[in-house]
């Protein structure tokens, strides 16, 4: 043996010295827990485990100390700031969610002529002012009602509790906000039990408070699904990062009035760009594309009224 190699012969049956070998363990190297360190399977497992582990450690770590073989400033002028409070927070949650979750993104798109036709005529029975009610108050009453009848994209995997996910009974929407010290996501909660009007007035209110850093922490979490609209900047389709633990995100984008073929010609219709991002652990393919065609139709024609009370 080499200096480094100073490991004692250890007790073990020939089952388990077979099963070490197997799976190419040195098991002079696995620390018996049985009686005089006596080594069984379990120990083997355990100590595959624990160098598993401590090798992606190493490679996380290895992968943080990359650094560029150059200076930025070799090539120009540059400006050394410090990242906002609020990314350097959430990049542990997106790094954390993109490196173990296996995300897939299904794209689609809406017909929201109707809807958006409703939303627009809408007026307060009292004054008969128009309502100004953003079309993500409808985005969220639809997803809702498209969460209740599939269950699936409302849970969370139990990382601890290997083999378990948690189905959630409450409906609590998450809305990414754009702020300038970067992105948040607070929850509207218990969307089933509210109208549109409602739903509005809350958005604005948690917008607000996001915008000026006034948000409560606890309203960061306990979310059912999240939705993250690029409609008022612009773009279509992307790949949005599902908000762990949640296993789903809706991408939102920018709506445009486009000729589509129904019916044997092609009419003027608006269409809503539809991103939906899941993990693809907990939902497959074809359940995501049941799920969007769903959302498709709460969001289209003789859904909208029923979304509004």
């Amino acid at each position: 043996m080499t200096e480094n190699e100073t490991y004692s012969i250890v007790s073990a049956s020939p089952k388990v010295r077979k099963f070490a070998r197997e799976l190419g363990v040195d098991i002079n190297k696995v620390r018996g827990n049985e009686r005089n360190g006596r080594v069984t399977e379990s120990d083997i497992k355990l100590f595959v485990s624990n160098k598993s582990s401590q090798n992606k450690e190493v490679k996380i770590k290895n992968e943080q100390k990359i650094k560029l073989e150059y200076l930025h400033s070799e090539f120009g002028e540059i400006e050394v700031k410090d990242i906002p409070r609020v990314k350097k927070l959430s990049s542990r949650y997106l790094m954390n969610s993109w490196t173990n979750i296996p995300h897939v993104t299904n794209h689609d798109e809406a017909d929201i002529t109707e809807m958006e036709e409703f939303r627009t005529s809408l007026t307060d029975i009292y004054t008969g002012e128009k309502k100004k009610i953003t079309p993500l108050a409808f985005i969220i009453k639809a997803l809702v009602a498209s969460l209740k009848k599939f269950p699936n994209f409302n849970s969370s995997i139990d990382e601890v509790e290997k083999g378990k996910m948690t189905l959630k009974k409450y409906y609590h929407i998450g809305i990414a906000v754009d702020t300038q010290n970067g992105l948040m996501v607070p929850k509207v909660r218990n969307v089933n039990n509210k109208n549109i009007s409602l739903i509005a007035d809350e958005l604005k209110e948690l917008s607000e408070k996001c915008r000026k850093l006034k948000i409560d922490k606890k309203e960061l979490f306990g979310g059912s699904m999240t939705i993250t609209s690029l409609g008022g900047i612009g773009g279509s389709f992307f790949t949005p990062i599902i908000n762990f633990p949640e296993v789903a995100i809706l991408g939102i984008g920018k709506s445009q009035r486009k000729q589509v073929f129904i019916e044997g010609k092609f009419v003027n219709r608006i269409m809503l760009p539809l991103s939906l991002s899941y993990d693809h652990r907990i939902i497959d393919g074809a359940e995501a594309s049941r799920f969007n065609n769903e959302l498709k139709e709460n969001l289209g024609k003789n859904f909208a009224y029923k979304l509004a009370v």
